[in-house]
């Protein structure tokens, strides 16, 4: 019997190989945009199906399914109503703060400081097609396929490693939980290089309760796209 634990070490150093170099492929096309991310997708969707079929399983195994679709869509929407008030509350707390102060501005983006128009300068944001492009592929081309394999593949795999000694709303905590966030986390690394870019093991623990506690990656699919959307609101809402 195959050590579910090794396989998911095995198959993130891969990706991790992988990864760093797909993401310096710098290769536009018309509809398909930028082929090294382009790539990592398909890495990161048709990775889980490589890993089932050598371990025998089935993709419906690492949660790609949408039921149980009402607590899938109401644990999403309890996320998002009570985390993004707050993110959006830090969000401008740390521009009005690093931008005022030269000791912090190096940890802001090259240029944000530039282009930011503070609380005063709040405004709207544009809703192009552009726009509405981009939250498609948020959801399908980058949650989907990251869900999948970190949360519905690699998740399901250490947890049976490692199974969680607690858990909370039927979600569990434990080393798997941790681990896979780790892993998420650090595979964010190789594309600039942004030690920032660690941050995003903390949504990873939240990503990964959500597929422990619903047994589907519909939730994390849905807040971790959403995620990204509103970073790119805020964004435009604050840039001259």
């Amino acid at each position: 019997m195959r050590d579910p634990g090794r396989d998911a070490l095995v198959s993130w150093a891969l990706a991790l190989v992988l990864v760093t170099g797909l993401v310096h492929i710098n290769v536009t096309l018309p509809a398909i945009g930028h082929v090294g991310s382009a790539l990592v997708a398909v890495l990161f969707l048709y990775g889980p199906m490589v890993i089932a079929w050598r371990r025998g399983e089935d993709l419906d195994d690492y949660g790609f399914h949408a039921a149980p679709v009402a607590r899938g869509l109401v644990t999403a929407a309890a996320a998002i109503g009570v985390i993004f008030p707050i993110f959006c509350v830090g969000y401008f707390a740390f521009y009005e703060t690093a931008c005022g102060s030269q000791l912090l501005a190096h940890l802001v983006p090259k240029n944000m400081c530039t282009h930011y128009a503070g609380w005063a300068g709040v405004h709207a944001p544009p809703i192009t097609l552009e726009f509405l492009k981009f939250c498609a592929v948020q959801l399908l081309v980058v949650a989907l396929p990251e869900e999948l394999f970190f949360r519905g593949c690699l998740l399901k795999l250490l947890e049976q490693k490692l199974p969680p000694k607690r858990r909370v709303l039927g979600g569990g905590i434990g080393w798997a939980l941790v681990i896979s966030a780790a892993m998420f986390a650090l595979i964010h690394l190789p594309k600039d290089g942004d030690p920032r870019a660690l941050a995003t093991f903390f949504p990873g623990l939240l990503f990964g309760w959500m597929r422990s506690a619903t047994g589907s990656i519909l939730a994390s699919t849905v807040t971790h796209g959403c995620s990204n959307i509103l970073i790119r609101l805020l964004d435009l809402s604050v840039l001259r």
